[in-house]
């Protein structure tokens, strides 16, 4: 037996043989859970400024990147291998653009915020972190003929809530 099969491993994934399996779940409580995650996208100027405008041929860039969030959190399971498959109760995507190009890069972003809920036996972190990953690979996908250089970063959990764990607060760790 190595390490990852000891019974006070922190990593809940593994069974005795140190081997992955997924969770059981069936003895958790219901409860109201709530994950949201964040992300960026950065571009050139003339790029956002084409999002904004409308102007990029394939489309309504934030509106096909928030429904392509949402599918995202809804497959999660599909794509993250010991993700449960959950009754998602809502998703919801937003973005806040920022046209001020930052000094160093010169490029400017677009911070794309998940919010998911659920009432089950287990959380939507993943879900959410799934959203924001799938909202802004779409919004690179859509843009890509403008601008291959865009890149993503700090994407992350900032809350989760309910569940045996309760409640996480980026703020509150980094202070």
């Amino acid at each position: 037996m190595n390490d990852l099969g000891n019974t006070n491993n922190p990593l809940t994934h593994f069974n005795e043989e140190g081997r992955a399996r997924m969770v059981d779940v069936s003895d958790k409580t219901h409860t109201s859970r709530k994950a949201v995650a964040t992300g960026e996208v950065h571009m050139q100027p003339a790029t956002l400024q084409l999002i904004k405008e409308g102007q990029i041929k394939k489309g309504d860039v934030l509106a096909v990147a928030q429904v392509a969030g949402i599918m995202g959190a809804k497959r999660t399971h599909d794509v993250i291998p010991m993700c449960h498959p959950l009754l998602i109760t809502s998703v919801d995507i937003s973005f806040q653009i920022n046209p001020n190009p930052n000094p160093e890069t010169g490029l400017c972003s677009i911070t794309v915020t998940a919010t998911v809920k659920v009432t089950g036996q287990t959380g939507v972190e993943m879900e959410a972190l799934t959203a924001v990953s799938m909202t802004v690979l779409t919004i690179y996908d859509m843009c890509k003929a403008v601008d291959r250089g865009m890149v993503f970063n700090q994407i992350g959990l900032l809350h989760k809530s309910g569940g045996k764990s309760g409640t996480f607060d980026k703020e509150t760790v980094e202070k």
